[in-house]
């Protein structure tokens, strides 16, 4: 089964994108299944239908499913959801009120990773093309399941054996309910389900990501920054989607000198984002709405070609010898020396970029190597290992 991940800033008609491949995927043959991991679930909209909480048949191979955060919560954690709920009514909140906020920040996100993962293992379709949230939530969905490996390797283990010790003495202290063996076990099969899930959106055999977005210079910011963000986490991304793209020949002046706009920033677009191939979206003289318009939206992307092919192959790590040095060469486009930052502890690489870090974890032949130096060098972090 393949995976398509769509995302872009917010307004960009990723939305609609991401429908219109999976309606022309369908159209082709292929049975699709389309979710959304958006909170502000949009997808019904697009498709201009009532969607539930499990998948909906939208046509012939094509289904729909906007992921229900509460539902999924009640259904695979509810463990978690009850000690959570225990806690806030402790503090003097309304039961009702605790229900709601037992419920975290960031859940709709993770309960639509579970149904990756349930929809891959299942391989019942041969496409799945999620709706992702604007840009920076998608960044924080896609790096939590190593912040949850780091978590459950470093810090769990720990935290258990310390609970199990101490739990006799601090119910007689505190006043909040300690979690129980049932829920520390919870809490750990949901952090190897995500890790799971991770392995699934990291095998560019089956997964890749699509960026949206429109011809204006803060989104293209905000795709760049995306694309390294994805490239440094190990997540390829196979095609750029320009859309609304204004026709080339407009006598309303108004509208031509946003046409010339978007001329000077395409070509910015195909300067930054080569080899990617960059598929070309036109603004329509009405709304992309209803199978109809997602349909000609969806001719309009890929032509003749197949929306679920791979567009675009690379590998965002290698590792390279040279003599007695190796070097483990990392894809970080558009990124700047002085905004990366590298430290090692033990067998583990910390590599910072931003407001984000990657935890890699060395194999042998460079974990009981020396960090020698490294160098940023046409969109590549290179780092050098030796004795």
């Amino acid at each position: 089964m393949r995976v398509l991940l769509f995302t872009g800033k917010g307004g960009v008609g990723k939305t609609s994108v991401a429908a219109a491949t999976a309606v022309r995927a369908a159209e082709l043959g292929h049975r699709t299944m389309i979710i959304s991991t958006d909170p502000a679930h949009s997808l019904g909209d697009s498709l201009d239908l009532e969607l539930g909480q499990s998948a909906t048949q939208v046509r012939q191979n094509l289904w729909a499913h906007e992921v229900s955060a509460l539902h999924e919560t009640e259904r695979h954690w509810q463990k978690l959801h009850d000690y959570a709920t225990k806690v806030f009514a402790t503090q003097g909140l309304d039961d009702v009120v605790a229900e709601e906020v037992a419920n975290p920040p960031g859940m709709d996100e993770v309960a639509s990773l579970m149904w990756i993962k349930h929809y891959a293992e299942r391989d019942e379709h041969d496409l799945l093309v999620v709706d992702c949230a604007p840009t920076g939530e998608t960044l924080q969905l896609l790096m939590f399941p190593d912040a949850a490996r780091w978590w459950l390797e470093k810090i769990f283990p720990w935290q258990r054996r310390a609970m199990k010790v101490a739990r006799p003495m601090l119910r007689r202290m505190v006043d909040v309910p300690l979690p129980s063996d049932e829920v520390m076990a919870s809490l750990q099969d949901l952090v190897l389900d995500i890790e799971g899930m991770k392995k699934v959106l990291i095998d560019t055999s089956v997964t890749s990501v699509r960026l949206v977005l429109n011809l204006e210079k803060m989104v293209i910011k905000e795709a760049k920054r995306a694309f390294t963000y994805l490239s440094l986490f190990g997540y390829v991304t196979d095609a750029v989607i320009v859309n609304r793209r204004l026709p080339a020949k407009i006598s309303d002046p108004l509208l031509r000198s946003w046409s010339d706009i978007q001329k000077r920033y395409q070509q910015e677009v195909e300067q930054s984002f080569q080899p990617l191939p960059i598929f070309q979206v036109p603004l329509f003289d009405e709304e992309v709405v209803g199978e109809r318009m997602l349909r000609k939206m969806g001719q309009a992307i890929y032509g003749s070609a197949d929306p679920s092919q791979k567009f675009y192959e690379g590998t965002s790590q290698r590792m390279q010898k040279e003599g007695s040095e190796y070097t483990l060469v990392l894809s970080v486009p558009f990124a700047d020396k002085e905004a990366i930052e590298l430290s090692r502890q033990d067998g583990e690489l910390f590599v910072t970029l931003g407001n984000y870090r990657r935890d890699i974890s060395l194999p042998r032949v460079l974990a009981s190597r020396q960090t020698l130096g490294a160098k940023i060098e046409d969109g590549e972090l290179k780092i050098r290992f030796g004795k």
